[in-house]
């Protein structure tokens, strides 16, 4: 394995490993030995850029919680064009964070005492990423509602996380394949049905 080499934006190569390992192995296989490994590097890259290695997995942790944003302006996008169906355009969210390595790292915060506590610093409530990826549904659903597409009484604070919790239990199986995408608007579908109007409501 490589020692000496250069490599451009180490701290960007160090996450793509670290969620490579993730995936292929899950959270007890990420050691930083397996991480440097993986980026092909010395094992004084990760700390050199890195207080140790909790403050690498948090570092890690809240950049894939920073990926959110990109998705919650095509959900902002989506309801002020009035684009697709409310429930469509959940399950194409909730799929897109789901495929992802999100499920892993989820798995990673639960599992490592130190790295919540670390991330407990800034977040004081709740579980990372599943989270903030609820606030960016609720961000939505408030938008939905306020441009008519959901009941005014629409309880967003419930809703949010509840779609959340169900597509997270969907995709909780690494070693099974993902869910049919049938399946999670199906879940989508009755979480939000009560609550979509007339116009936006499955026939």
């Amino acid at each position: 394995m490589p020692t000496g080499t250069a490599i451009r934006d180490p701290r960007r190569q160090l996450f793509a490993a670290a969620e490579r390992v993730l995936l292929r192995s899950g959270p007890t296989a990420l050691t930083s030995r397996a991480v440097t490994d993986e980026a092909g590097c010395a094992k004084g890259v990760l700390h050199r850029h890195f207080a140790d290695f909790d403050d690498f997995l948090a570092a890690l942790v809240l950049d894939r919680i920073a990926r959110l944003d990109d998705q919650a302006a095509d959900l902002r996008a989506a309801a002020d064009a009035g684009r697709g169906t409310v429930a469509g355009n959940l399950t194409d969210a909730l799929t897109a964070l789901f495929e992802s390595v999100a499920v892993a790292v989820v798995g990673l915060v639960v599992s490592r005492d130190d790295l919540r506590a670390r991330l407990r610093r800034t977040r004081p409530t709740g579980v990372p990423l599943l989270t903030d990826a609820a606030d960016v549904l609720a961000g939505y659903l408030t938008a939905e509602r306020d441009r008519g597409r959901l009941a005014p009484d629409a309880d967003i604070p419930v809703l949010a996380p509840t779609l959340v919790g169900a597509a997270h239990l969907l995709f909780a199986d690494r070693a099974a394949a993902p869910p049919a995408p049938e399946a999670v608007r199906k879940a989508v579908t009755a979480v939000v049905a009560p609550v979509l109007r007339a116009g936006d409501r499955p026939g």
